[in-house]
């Protein structure tokens, strides 16, 4: 390479070019992992966050918003990783199957966990969300390599 501008330019329209589309099947994939990821969660919850959120309870907002985020983090820190599909795919399950034991533990700590979803408890709320982050960042932690 001369170090021309036309040159560079070329360079980066190549490195694009070479790039893109494995970038976009891996946003593709992690978009569809998190999709489904909550699709799953939300199945699995023993309260039904749609039809709360349709009500403005606020709680189901804000536990559905920290399972969202929770599942989000480790599949960032996994496509930072660059590990590759599969990689993508397996431990964006292990993320998923994390996010529902947080969720058992939580529901076994706060045993009424349903009840005060359902009527609006926003502590309940504030103390499910974020376990499920804690526990996201640290299964986002385990995947970047030392």
């Amino acid at each position: 390479m001369n170090g021309s501008p036309a040159a560079t330019f070329a360079a980066i329209l190549d490195a694009v070019g070479a790039g893109l589309p494995l970038l976009l099947l891996d946003f593709a994939v992690c978009l569809l992992l998190l999709v489904a990821g909550v699709a799953i969660y939300i199945r699995v919850t023993p309260f039904h966050e749609r039809a709360l959120i349709d009500q403005g309870n606020t709680a189901a907002g804000i536990t559905l918003g920290g399972a969202v985020l929770a599942l989000a983090i480790p599949l960032a820190a996994l496509l930072a990783t660059d590990g590759g599909l599969l990689d993508l795919l397996v431990w964006g399950i292990v993320a998923l199957v994390f996010q529902l034991l947080t969720l058992a533990g939580v529901s076994m700590v706060l045993r009424n966990l349903k009840h005060m979803i359902e009527s609006g408890n926003l502590a309940a709320a504030i103390a499910l969300a974020a376990s499920q982050i804690a526990v996201a960042l640290l299964t986002a932690a385990v995947f970047v390599p030392n």
